[in-house]
């Protein structure tokens, strides 16, 4: 492990404590939790969150969470996760296994393996979801591993590098996210330009160091299609890992392909917000701006409802 990876680890972790110290489980929300769906129940873990007073099926939000690929964990995003599923919808929060202990692709089959167990007709039925509706929210590295699974999922030609294939929905369909919440998310990543944290991190996560193929792999924006989901693009005003600079590549490639997306930055001159504030249950304008991400969602199956009528 690179020096870097381990100041990661022990820097997010005291941040992070500090966010969620005092919080607890909300009385409105049901948990299900340590539920295994690979083989390594050290690694390979997620809890579900319902709404305690909704029964029967709810469209499924599944997160995918960040940390620079070599940090984090579901406990850390419990009580963002669960704010989520106060808003109406079922919640698939989940550890993946991270770099340098395991490196890519290994997080992505990870995130594979959850998708193949939330569609799991056992899953369905003992969770509540609702299989035509499940929308992916990722924020930082997690934003882009849920932009690079989208690209999986929608392009045949990208898939064809990786070992693992796409689960089927009810009926047969190969599964695409129905819509996606991509949060101050890193979507390129140019060694030539990059600074050494930077560089140290590619090391950790890449077999071969961040070689030039490696480094198109994990390139989201080449591998965005036409069939892209919908997406919620967020940034900071005050991020200075992935503020608006960064996104703006990402959001220009949508717009070619034709992607219904929507491009937000979030926070004011006087009152800048920082890297990955969303996650953050004290503040208001993570409430606030939780509660849209959540609308476009259901948004997404208004009009989706209205096509079929």
């Amino acid at each position: 492990m690179s020096f870097t990876s381990w100041m990661v680890r022990r820097t997010f972790k005291k941040g992070d404590d500090v966010r969620d110290a005092g919080l607890t489980t909300p009385p409105d929300v049901r948990r299900f939790d340590d539920i295994l769906y690979g083989t390594d129940p050290a690694w390979q873990k997620l809890d579900v969150y319902r709404p305690a007073d909704l029964e029967g099926p709810l469209p499924v939000i599944v997160s995918v969470h960040g940390g620079a690929w070599c940090y984090g964990d579901k406990e850390l995003y419990q009580f963002y996760c669960m704010s989520l599923a106060r808003r109406g919808f079922a919640i698939v929060n989940f550890t993946y296994r991270l770099a340098p202990e395991f490196k890519f692709p290994a997080a992505m089959e990870d995130i594979n393996l959850v998708m193949e167990w939330v569609l799991d007709r056992r899953s369905v039925e003992t969770y509540g979801f609702d299989a035509d509706h499940i929308f992916m929210v990722g924020d930082s590295a997690g934003a882009h591993m849920a932009a690079l699974y989208a690209c999986i999922c929608t392009s045949p030609r990208y898939a064809a590098h990786y070992s693992f294939r796409v689960p089927k929905r009810p009926g047969g369909r190969s599964f695409v996210p129905d819509g996606l919440g991509l949060n101050c998310g890193v979507y390129a990543i140019d060694l030539k330009r990059a600074n050494r944290m930077t560089r140290n991190l590619m090391k950790d996560l890449l077999p071969r160091g961040g070689d030039r193929e490696e480094m198109h792999m994990i390139h989201v924006i080449p591998h965005v299609g036409p069939n892209f989901p919908p997406s919620y693009v967020m940034t900071a005003n005050g991020d200075q890992i992935a503020g608006p600079p960064s996104q703006k590549a990402f959001t220009d490639r949508l717009r070619r392909m034709g992607i219904c997306f929507i491009d937000r930055t979030c926070g004011k001159e006087e009152a800048p917000l920082p890297h990955v504030f969303h996650l953050n249950m004290k503040l208001e304008e993570a409430h606030l701006f939780n509660d849209e991400q959540c609308s476009f969602f259901r948004s997404l199956m208004a009009e989706e409802r209205q096509e079929q009528e």
